[in-house]
């Protein structure tokens, strides 16, 4: 099996322990974890051979942050360093009709000042047979976008399979680029697109017709979300298959879970989870990310197997603290098999 190589930045996260808030914390929890290592940590935990690369401050947390990817599994060697400072986020973990809150204390970050040229692409894509990067990069400084442009052209031209996980944040993107215009030109190199009903709507424009998830709540309907694939893959014809994940918030304790797939000519669905007394959400959609490369990979010519898959890893990664997934295919399979009984495994 080839490499998978994911590219990002990965951060520090600082959380006040158990449902504090912020004003209440005394101490915090340590994780490292951001979008791209997710994915990295999840197919690594899979068997997958992975790649995560990245720009990290040659000073004791960023040897921290190298070392938690190596933990896992996850290839280091084309991490590069450079820069003072390790991004950081803050995080508040809700409960109930309280809602999560994240602060990002990630400006000036080593991550954040890189800039093309300082990534060896062609040794990096050595051996490698998909590329995955996500919208977090290129919304957190220009020179990180122009790093992504290099990636994603370099990936394209050594025709890996591409992937992306559109992940609008409302709270990035202050440097001034035109995300339009940025977020287009890297997605048209995708053959791979997930995203939310958020992510495309805020990214291009694209929208449910008639549906407004915050007031449906967690009646999410798979159809609704036919025209976006459509459209997306209209937008973006070398797209070979746009992804959507259903979340319904009934709470910020317990959310629905689902997915759907299209590939140009069928639209595929999962059956929908309920998840209560959820531990961690952050992270969820990289878990599910994780699942569905992992799954694309594995269940060649199957994409409701491989649907089906991420969306059973992605939904045991809420039962999961930290950012990023830590279950095994055999433990996703038992989920996808209908086994959802927590029962002891002696």
């Amino acid at each position: 099996m080839k490499k998978v190589v994911t590219f990002g930045e990965i951060m520090l996260r600082l959380a006040p322990p158990g449902f504090l808030r912020f004003s209440q914390a005394s101490s915090f929890d340590v994780v490292y974890g951001g979008g791209e290592s997710n994915v990295a940590v999840s197919l690594a935990n899979y068997g997958v051979p992975t790649d995560f690369v990245t720009r990290l401050p040659k000073n004791d947390i960023g040897e921290c942050a190298m070392m938690e990817m190596r933990k896992r599994g996850v290839g280091v060697n084309n991490i590069v360093y450079g820069g003072d400072r390790l991004g950081i986020y803050f995080l508040e973990t809700g409960a109930v009709s309280r809602g999560s809150k994240v602060v990002y204390d990630r400006a000036h970050s080593a991550m954040a000042e890189i800039k093309p040229g300082m990534i060896d692409w062609d040794k990096v894509f050595e051996g490698a047979g998909w590329f995955h990067w996500t919208g977090i990069t290129p919304a957190i400084s220009q020179g990180a976008a122009d790093a992504c442009l290099e990636a994603v052209k370099a990936a394209s031209d050594k025709g890996l399979t591409i992937s992306t996980d559109l992940n609008y944040r409302a709270k990035l993107w202050k440097y001034g680029g035109d995300r339009e215009a940025i977020m287009t030109e890297l997605t048209s190199y995708c053959d791979v697109i997930l995203g939310n009903e958020e992510d495309a709507e805020k990214h291009f424009g694209i929208h449910p017709e008639g549906l407004d998830v915050h007031k449906h709540g967690h009646n999410v309907e798979a159809e609704a979300f036919l025209l976006v694939c459509k459209e997306m893959m209209k937008k973006f014809p070398k797209a070979k298959k746009v992804i959507t994940t259903l979340r319904g918030s009934i709470s910020a304790s317990h959310n629905t879970w689902a997915g759907v797939l299209y590939d140009g000519k069928k639209m595929y669905e999962t059956r929908q989870y309920q998840i209560t007394d959820i531990v961690d959400r952050v992270g969820g959609g990289d878990s599910f990310m994780g699942g569905l490369i992992y799954g694309l990979m594995t269940y060649d010519g199957d994409d409701q197997k491989a649907l089906d898959f991420a969306v059973a890893a992605s939904c045991l990664k809420h039962t999961i603290k930290g950012d990023a997934n830590l279950v095994t295919v055999d433990e996703v399979e038992k989920l996808m098999g209908g086994d959802a009984s927590g029962r002891v495994a002696r």
